[in-house]
């Protein structure tokens, strides 16, 4: 990859968990009861065929890490758990008071936050509520992300009870200088002691978390994170580009100076270096970010053509109803996206007085169900296709200029009804379906809403 393609592709752009992505809902065309009708008939369609997936958002940790972006608060109070606990029970009851039949659950993820800040009792307390009013479906996929540093043997062992099969362990990198940049306190001792527990308890898809782009990370810290990783042979590996978005989460992500970063020339080669090594260490790439060893589940969907990408990433799964949970969890049920109330204190109120927490949403049109379409091909497959009649002349002029510009610098190929990756696009994929992207052509953003691209 060569700087001058760094240089041109290094912009702001979506990591399209969705289309259209969240700054572009038509939030003033969304209302809650033609949410409630649209997931009524998503419930419908899908439940008996294939079932359903569900997030549940567990915001809370103990420190705060200041690479995170996610939804949190941060507290010592452990008094917290039972109170969310509840909440959380109470929305997933008022759905299944409004579905006509028990749903089937085919996916189901714990993320945050931290779901290990919450103890095994209170987990086990969440999860006996979910499946009283629900079944897993037929070969579900249930998982959870936990923190080396408090996933204790007993988390693993009460989750796997009910179903769980792949954890996800965060470990960014094991390099001192930059955990303390981070704040992110964890030996490697802690995350061998949580990934041999995982795989004697029998989980049968066990990942690490890495991110490249961190302040002060070099490629000898990038190189000795994964001859770690490559120890302990996690099944999958989710390699992230580290997306800085201080105006966005404010203090957070403030805990560094900006010069501290890699500069985009320095994150590539970070990406590069740790790509080959996880190659050479026998992982396929898999979509945007991840990395899989041949007999795990998400290389098999890869293989198959049925990999997915929706708001919890890339998944096995494809189900016509994602319902999310918990404070700020967004839902999708195809031809719609809604998202919670973000604030903790306000949810719980909301659910308290039997409220759904919507906060906002979109109601996908026609046109975004084709865009969409053809976004999750290029992320989830490397290619996609179309009949020209799908496109007006003036849009397939705009397109048309936009494709012969990649396919000029080697990144893809296409004609008139398709166009296809070449590896040395995959860098460039969130650029490539940025020229599909609609919302994008159609308004200038007063500021940026977005990571850079590279």
């Amino acid at each position: 990859m060569t700087n001058l393609l760094i240089a041109k592709y290094n912009v702001a752009g979506p990591r399209y968990t969705s289309y259209p992505t969240v700054p572009f809902w038509n939030t003033e065309g969304f209302t809650e009861a033609e949410w409630l009708y649209r997931l009524d008939s998503a419930f419908d369609a899908t439940n008996q065929r294939t079932g359903i997936s569900i997030y549940i958002h567990l915001p809370y940790c103990e420190s705060l890490c200041t690479f995170c972006g996610c939804n949190k608060r941060i507290t010592k109070n452990h008094g917290v758990e039972s109170p969310y606990i509840d909440a959380l029970l109470t929305e997933w009851e008022l759905y299944c008071d409004w579905f006509l039949e028990p749903p089937r659950i085919a996916e189901l993820h714990l993320g945050g936050g931290t779901p290990s800040f919450f103890s095994p009792t209170e987990l086990r307390r969440l999860l006996t509520g979910i499946f009283r009013y629900a079944e897993p479906a037929d070969d579900p996929d249930f998982g959870w992300e936990g923190h080396p540093n408090n996933t204790t043997r007993e988390h693993l062992q009460t989750l796997y009870d009910f179903g769980f099969r792949r954890v996800s362990f965060g470990v960014q990198d094991y390099d001192p200088v930059v955990q303390r940049a981070i704040h992110r306190h964890q030996p490697v001792t802690n995350v061998e002691q949580v990934t041999s527990w995982a795989r004697e308890i029998g989980y049968t898809s066990i990942s690490h978390d890495l991110v490249f782009g961190l302040p002060f990370q070099q490629t000898s810290s990038i190189r000795e994170t994964i001859a770690q990783t490559m120890r302990l042979k996690p099944d999958r590996i989710a390699f992230y580009s580290y997306a800085h978005v201080p105006w966005i989460k404010g203090n957070g992500q403030r805990g560094f100076a900006d010069k501290d970063l890699p500069t985009a020339d320095q994150k590539r080669e970070l990406y590069e270096t740790g790509r080959a090594l996880l190659e050479a260490g026998g992982y396929t790439e898999i979509g945007m970010d991840h990395f899989a060893l041949p007999h795990d589940a998400l290389h098999k969907a890869m293989q198959s053509g049925t990999l997915h990408r929706n708001f919890m990433g890339y998944t096995t799964q494809r189900t016509d109803v994602l319902l999310g949970l918990g404070a700020s969890a967004i839902s999708d049920v195809g031809t719609a996206f809604m998202q919670n109330v973000k604030g903790i204190d306000e949810y719980l109120e909301m659910v308290k007085m039997n409220q759904f927490p919507v906060l906002r949403g979109h109601l996908l049109t026609e046109r975004d169900s084709f865009i969409r379409q053809q976004i999750l091909n290029i992320m989830c497959r490397f290619r996609t296709s179309w009949a020209i009649a799908d496109w007006g002349d003036s849009e397939w002029l705009a397109l048309n200029d936009k494709l012969a510009d990649f396919a000029a610098d080697g990144l893809l190929d296409y004609d008139e009804t398709a166009l296809w990756m070449r590896p040395e696009g995959l860098p460039f994929l969130r650029n490539v379906c940025m020229a599909f992207d609609h919302y994008l052509a159609q308004h200038e953003p007063t500021k940026q809403l977005f990571s850079q691209t590279v």
